[in-house]
């Protein structure tokens, strides 16, 4: 086959690249153009054409053996290819890439010196095959510890093919299983400069650093090549296995404390207040921020649990609560999470079958009031932090490059913690399906940011439905949006979004700070307002606007008295410092009182041992009840007080870590 082409605009017009070139790029491109596999066409200029022969007879009778021959090779087959290659060569001995199958077949072989002799023959017949070059750079550098010949074939090859990236990367590999980090560095920038999206590349620099004990510079590398991994194969795999081992070295064997001290200091300075940094393993987190104002504390407190790992990460996440926090209050914007009784109770009764099903099964009461608790709880705390986490995490991604290997193992390890939460086969069967899938969904914003920031993917290991993978991916895309140009207490605005779009908008409240602090009340005064109106229908509450309806609805569905499961609260707290011989005490002396019956309307009873303190009728009547369940619980049914659902909530909502 031959095709004429006459050398005029219209060739500039179909082939741009060659305006204004002289004939030698000419023939090089057009030959690249037409080539077929290793089948060149043979370019020739005469006058003011280019004739193109392309030999279709020999493509057509040799093609189908040059493939099973690749494919021969790839499996490793080396003798079956090699009688092929034999009958190819002896019918086409001008095709250069048969004679450079051949060598790469006998250098994996062992046979070194053949290989050389083919490849030779190779470069006899095209010196601008590139792969015969490399391999001829690879033999001389690996198996003779020539570098200086080496270093010319390979030279040869980057003039053949300046912009090949994968054989200068390769170069670079070679030079690095040599020894020679410098120079092979240098074929890796010059690789990474022509294309920053071939993985290998970072994977390699990522190596050389680790071996210069630049460990920060390795992780780096390590992430960016995560980062531009197309598929998860097996590269992608010993990829993610090596940035978990370099950010494990680095947690070993560098220390970030300056870098949590100074931060903490800053703090300090900016919100006029110290803060104190305590281990402690009994928090139901992996970490927490105490504000000092919500404890009655001249200082704030963070808690982390030793056990997790990379805490320097989990302590500087807290900081940055408090540095949005801070940002907030300086414009008097700053909101509360403010969840209470009101909130807890109608979720309580919106998974009430799920509640009976445990029962069925045989779950103690007190094992499934604390597990609704603590699913409510853990929802709240979810619907909260989600969000507010994905602005933290961006801000230490981006202001602290030491902490970011910290940062990564720590998301990973909770986020592999999120996905043992809602996929575990007995978790699943036992949990409510809403409250599951809404988890999911917030898990899976964290695991897009992290994907975003680390290059790992653990999307897929959600097993999320297509909604509940969409309702995510639009989470974060609202949360990038926002990122651009958030302003201090702006985070507040996706809290409350997304807790609408997921129904959970009725599990708390998001109050302005300032009016809440200015308009608290201690415990007694809280109290005795419930007791005077114990379903809110005239107190201040953060939900009643946009719930009380609904409250009421289902306080008169449960039957209970509010006011008594309280102030059972109370009493709690009062008795959780007290030893049982004490609470007894107490008991009995509420007992003997009791001989002479409580009114509940009546006010201004006292008991001798609790200084200071007056009680209603209602509240005395939870203290009664309470101390002899602690106390006395054998005889408690003797009582004969109603208020055996009041306690059941009461414990629900009793919080002794607090």
């Amino acid at each position: 086959m031959q095709i004429n082409l006459k050398i005029d605009n219209f060739l500039f017009t179909i082939f741009p690249e060659l305006m204004g070139e002289g004939n030698d790029l000419i023939i090089s491109v057009l030959e690249k153009y037409y080539e077929y596999g290793p089948y060149k066409p043979k370019v020739i200029i005469q006058n003011d054409y280019v004739n193109i022969l392309i030999n279709i007879e020999t493509i057509v009778s040799q093609e189908a053996d040059y493939r099973k021959t690749v494919s021969l090779c790839e499996q490793g087959k080396y003798n079956e290819a090699k009688l092929i290659l034999v009958n190819l060569i002896k019918q086409n001995p001008t095709n250069s890439e048969y004679h450079r199958i051949m060598g790469q077949i006998l250098s994996d072989e062992g046979n070194q010196e053949e290989a050389i002799n083919c490849l030779i023959d190779a470069l006899r017949w095209d010196p601008r095959n590139g792969w015969a070059l490399l391999l001829m750079g690879n033999i001389f550098a690996k198996f003779k510890d020539d570098v200086p010949t080496a270093m010319k074939y390979y030279d040869q090859s980057l003039a053949v093919n300046p912009k090949d990236n994968i054989t200068i990367n390769n170069i670079g590999a070679n030079l690095m299983q040599q020894g020679k980090t410098e120079e092979a560095k240098i074929y890796f920038n010059q690789a990474l400069k022509i294309d920053s999206e071939y993985p290998n590349t970072h994977f390699a620099l990522s190596l050389v650093f680790e071996t210069e004990d630049k460990l920060f510079e390795s992780f780096d590398f390590a992430i960016s090549t995560l980062k531009v991994c197309k598929t998860k194969d097996s590269f992608y795999q010993n990829a993610v296995s090596h940035a978990i081992e370099v950010a494990q070295k680095i947690i070993e064997t560098k220390d970030v404390s300056k870098t949590i001290s100074n931060y903490r200091y800053k703090l300090e300075f900016d919100c006029n207040k110290s803060i104190e940094i305590i281990e402690d393993n009994e928090i139901p987190t992996a970490a927490k921020f105490e504000f000092a104002e919500n404890h009655n504390r001249e200082k704030h407190i963070v808690r982390y649990k030793s056990s997790y790992k990379a805490v320097e990460h989990l302590v500087m996440h807290e900081l940055v609560h408090l540095d949005l926090a801070t940002e907030a209050r300086k414009i008097d914007s700053n909101l509360l999470f403010v969840s209470t009784q009101h909130h807890k109770i109608p979720f309580i009764k919106s998974i009430e079958s799920d509640l009976i099903k445990l029962q069925n099964i045989g779950i103690s009461d007190e094992n499934i009031a604390k597990y609704s608790n603590d699913l409510f709880e853990g929802m709240n705390r979810q619907i909260f932090n989600s969000p507010i986490d994905l602005f933290i995490e961006d801000f230490l991604f981006n202001h602290f490059k030491e902490i970011k290997p910290f940062q990564f193992l720590s998301l990973f390890t909770l986020l592999k913690e999120g996905i043992y939460a809602v996929t575990d086969d007995k978790i699943v069967e036992l949990s409510p399906v809403q409250v599951l899938s809404k988890s999911k969904i917030l898990n899976l914003v964290s695991a897009l940011q992290f994907k975003d920031l680390f290059g790992i993917d653990l999307i897929t290991e959600f097993k999320a439905s297509a909604n509940e993978l969409n309702k995510a991916n639009e989470f974060y895309k609202q949360f990038l949006k926002k990122n651009v140009s958030r302003k201090p207490s702006e985070e507040y605005e996706l809290v409350q979004k997304w807790a609408n779009e997921l129904d959970l908008n009725n599990q708390f409240e998001l109050i302005d700070e300032n009016n809440y602090r200015s308009n608290t009340s201690n415990i007694d005064t809280i109290l005795e307002s419930i007791e005077n109106d114990p379903y809110g229908i005239n107190s201040i509450d953060p939900s009643k606007e946009r719930e009380q309806e609904i409250f009421l609805k289902n306080q008169e569905e449960i039957g209970l008295n509010m006011a008594v499961a309280m102030f059972m609260v109370d009493a709690m707290e009062y008795f959780y410092s007290l030893s049982k011989e004490e609470t007894k005490e107490i008991a009995m002396e509420i007992a003997m009182q009791g001989t002479q019956g409580f009114n509940p309307d009546k006010k201004n009873y006292r008991i001798s041992k609790i200084n200071d303190k007056t009680f209603s009728g209602y509240h005395i009547l939870a203290y009664y009840y309470v101390s002899w369940a602690i106390a006395i619980p054998e005889m408690l049914n003797e009582l004969q007080l109603p208020f055996d659902e009041e306690y059941k909530v009461a414990l629900t909502l009793f919080q002794p870590n607090k």
